[in-house]
């Protein structure tokens, strides 16, 4: 049997931690525990966003090959929340891969769609 695994955290490389930490605490309401300028994290007591200073991060292209994950939030109201999370920095690129949800890159470049509420 392998052994479970729970996963706590996700660690975003990125220029300015103190920076992408406020923008995912307004996106995701989760509070900043932990702010400097090497390295900052946000959580809701059970999942963590952290965020790692790396000065010469390149984002990745997109649409390419060379981006190696995005993060999904699901949403109430997609284009509502597109247009918050525009204006706390976020930008919308010109290829969009499906219907019903966006693609945004938070203002590092880091790829997240927004996603509708499930239908049931």
């Amino acid at each position: 049997m392998t052994t479970k695994a729970t996963l706590i955290a996700v660690t975003l490389d990125c220029a300015e931690p103190r920076r992408l930490a406020e923008f995912y605490s307004k996106i995701t309401g989760f509070e900043v525990q932990y702010a400097e300028d090497e390295y900052a994290g946000i959580g809701d007591g059970t999942t963590m966003f952290f965020f790692q200073r790396v000065p010469d991060r390149k984002p990745s292209s997109w649409p390419g090959p060379d981006k190696q994950m995005h993060l999904d939030f699901r949403v109430p109201d997609v284009a509502k929340a597109v247009a918050e999370y525009l204006e706390l920095g976020a930008t919308k690129p010109e290829f969009q891969p499906g219907d019903g949800y966006v693609t945004l890159a938070d203002p590092e470049g880091h790829l997240f769609d927004v996603c509708p509420p499930r239908e049931e």
